[in-house]
């Protein structure tokens, strides 16, 4: 072992001495794991992250990127990193680890990594894996207890951090070596169901739950039937490892089979309720079932997930005939007969389906022989927007048309056949149809802007200058006017500057604007008067209570 091998070894050893040091200041080791019989101990991994007068033991992996080795001096082969320092390395771990196996610090599994500069680059390497059998078995045991007492045989809501746990125990191939996805599904099925009542509740255990399957599938399953590639946007690319490589594989056949079925609900969980960037990966995990002989995957992939009754994805009547694809986020609607009650089907369909959860930044492909669009400039000629556009010809459907907007809404959704500028949240173009059509619907305007994500939206820019030329800037349209501009963009100008040469209205903007943050004042005005100092300009040119009304509005913006 040369010198410089010598003291990069120290200096590991160092700052393995020092974690264990600062972990046995701790004084809350037994109130932690008194919040769940579901957790073992705080810490089942560390990582040793070497670079030379900064190596770092954590137990979270730093992420240094390969580019903070270029400028190191030494370098480590993984031969000398095997024979001379994991030796080492790991006696040294084990010694402090033996005070501590017992306790609430560490868990059932504890395992020791490392990342070290090597000529080729970063050279990661698992040093240590111990498993605890003592405490092993307790955990099965209490997961066996709470997964009968709380979940099949329970009847109240569970708790967050019990799903936090339980989820990923259900995977572990250590607890678990030989998975059971029917029981497995059948605790996540469970969890949901106890916990459908609370909304917000449900869907942070749903994601747990998502969470879990997809760390599985990415880490432990697909790579052990695809090779694994990062690419340049730091997505996954898999490709199907030749047949001699899979020989071994396709002996387990069980195995396989449940461990498909944990990837195709995975699939079906994402495509459901995750957000629309998570989709592709949702459509991912179907096309590579799909290519390991999955026969379900291939019909969810043409059918959709089976998620739903058919009698609810599928309608066929003499006016109009609809099917919908859960996978695809596509429904599919021929208007047979132009009339309102046509339509008034195909709406009645499309409600139901979204109640029952069917992904809401879905899109429309419409067979009609009608093409109506809303007399909004900048919005997607899409099939979606025609088919919204046509059934708002018929007042008759107008009730129906908010029934559906209420039910689409969804904030950081969009549909999905619009992107960039003209992407638009689900419900956007019934909103603006019938904004433009009445007073009635104002507060239905109100909803729909207090839900815009106005960082990955534009569309209701195009809305708002189609409202101020329908309505003017009146009592009763100020109100809807600057909640609406809440949430416009910079790039909206308007131009109403001269309605706001009577100081009656000036009075009615700054009764609204009295109401909101400093920001979203900035945010009203800007469509406006344009920047700041103009409107402090203006002022400065005016005298009486409308230069008094302009500085009350530029004071309100933080001027």
């Amino acid at each position: 072992m040369t010198t410089k091998v010598e003291q990069a070894l120290e200096e590991m050893i160092e700052a393995v001495h020092e974690w264990f040091d600062e972990q046995a200041k701790r004084t809350d080791l037994q109130q932690t794991l008194k919040r769940t019989t579901l957790q073992m101990g705080i810490f089942d991994d560390i990582f040793l992250l070497y670079k030379p007068g900064r190596t770092v033991v954590d137990s979270l992996d730093m992420g240094w990127d390969e580019g903070s080795f270029l400028t190191q001096n030494i370098r480590f082969t993984e031969e000398m990193v095997r024979n001379e320092i994991q030796p080492r390395l790991v006696e040294v771990v084990q010694e402090r680890m033996a005070e501590w196996v017992d306790t609430p610090l560490i868990d059932y599994r504890f395992i020791f990594r490392g990342k070290f500069p090597a000529s080729d680059g970063m050279l990661k390497l698992t040093l240590l894996e111990y498993v605890n059998q003592e405490k092993r078995q307790l955990l099965l045991d209490r997961i066996r207890t709470y997964t009968e007492q709380k979940l099949e045989n329970g009847v109240h809501p569970t708790k967050p951090l019990e799903t936090h746990f339980l989820a990923s125990h259900l995977l572990d191939p250590v607890l678990y070596p030989a998975l059971d996805a029917a029981w497995i599904i059948r605790q996540y099925e469970r969890i949901q169901t106890l916990n459908r009542e609370r909304k917000e509740a449900l869907a942070e255990h749903r994601h747990t739950i998502i969470y879990a399957l997809t760390l599985w599938a990415e880490r432990q399953f697909l790579p052990k039937y695809f090779d694994v590639q990062t690419s340049a946007y730091r997505e996954n690319e898999y490709t199907l490892k030749r047949a001699e490589q899979l020989h071994g594989l396709n002996t387990a056949q069980d195995e396989a089979r449940n461990s498909i079925e944990l990837l195709l609900y995975a699939a079906v969980l994402i495509l459901r309720f995750e957000p629309s960037y998570s989709k592709p990966r949702g459509l991912k995990f179907l096309e590579l079932a799909k290519q390991l002989g999955s026969e379900r995957a291939e019909r969810m992939l043409t059918e959709g997930s089976g998620a739903y009754q058919p009698e609810d994805t599928y309608v066929q009547t003499k006016q109009v005939e609809g099917q919908a694809n859960d996978v695809f986020a596509r429904i599919t609607i021929q208007i047979r007969e132009e009339s309102p009650e046509a339509y008034r089907q195909a709406l009645v369909f499309i409600i139901r389906l979204l109640e029952q959860g069917f992904p809401k930044n879905y899109h429309i492909k419409l067979k009609s022989k009608e093409k109506q669009y809303l007399p909004v400039k900048g919005l997607a000629k899409s099939d979606t927007h025609r088919f919204f556009a046509n059934a708002l010809t018929y007042p008759e459907l107008h009730p129906l048309l908010e029934t559906y907007t209420r039910a689409a809404m969804q904030q950081f959704e969009f549909y999905a056949d619009t992107e960039g500028e003209k992407n638009g949240m689900p419900g956007s173009y019934a909103a603006f149809g019938l904004g433009l059509s009445s007073e009635q619907y104002f507060s239905l305007i109100n909803d729909y802007m207090d839900q815009v994500d106005d960082e990955h939206q534009m569309i209701q820019d195009k809305f708002i200058a189609a409202f101020v030329e329908k309505y003017g800037v009146t009592a009763h349209s100020m109100p809807v006017l600057v909640n609406s501009l809440r949430r416009s963009t910079d790039g909206l100008k308007l131009k109403v500057l001269p309605e706001f040469e009577h100081e009656e209205k000036l009075a009615l903007l700054l009764e609204q604007v009295q109401k909101l943050e400093s920001f979203e004042v900035q945010r009203v005005l800007y469509p406006i008067f344009g920047k700041l100092e103009k409107l402090v300009t203006l002022a400065r040119k005016t005298e009486g209570r409308r230069k008094n009304l302009l500085l009350s509005l530029a004071q309100a913006a933080g001027k």
